[in-house]
């Protein structure tokens, strides 16, 4: 027997769960953000790229060569510049401002965090067994990007707030079909 009750509740309120859905993204970018201030991680960037360099075929030690570069000479910069990337994104993720904005900037960072520090996943040497976990948090900002496109405006954002005043923020927040 089928659960009608439940397939039209779902249907009906789509928008908010996938409101609350975004929200505790949002909520994981920002503990993720945090967390890069905590002591200890700017002296461990450099080990955790040269790791990442240990395990890569030879055509990509040129990338990892630059990014050991940049991390040895201000490790403090790149650490910290990227929690404020990623609490910005959870600000964004959270309270649904510049939408279309944080969805392409989320893709982009997460796709960085996945090239950089996490080596592309390291599927490249024996005995591993995933790519990492930045190529799917790219994956989900694309997938939000999609069901902001499918769903248009929400009524449950900042963004509608501001569209409501400021004619032109619908070019930052939604993403037309």
């Amino acid at each position: 027997m089928e659960n009608l009750f439940f397939d039209k509740w779902f249907n009906k309120n789509v928008r908010k769960i996938s409101r609350v859905f975004v929200m505790i993204f949002g909520i994981i970018w920002g503990i993720d953000g945090f967390l890069k201030f905590q002591p200890g991680l700017v002296q461990a960037l450099p080990s955790m790229i040269s790791s990442a360099a240990a395990a890569q075929p030879s055509f990509l030690q040129g990338w990892y060569s630059f990014w050991m570069a940049q991390a040895s000479s201000n490790p403090a910069l790149l650490v910290y510049l990227q929690g404020i990337l990623e609490l910005s994104l959870s600000f964004s993720l959270i309270f649904g401002f510049m939408r279309k904005v944080s969805y392409g900037g989320g893709f982009l960072l997460s796709l960085f965090i996945w090239a950089v520090p996490e080596g592309f996943g390291g599927p490249y040497g024996p005995g591993a067994t995933d790519i990492g976990t930045g190529i799917i948090y790219a994956m989900v900002f694309l997938f939000l990007a999609v069901l902001n496109s499918m769903h248009g405006e929400s009524l449950y954002t900042l963004d509608s707030k501001i569209e409501k005043r400021i004619k032109w923020w619908k070019f930052l927040a939604e993403i037309r079909y």
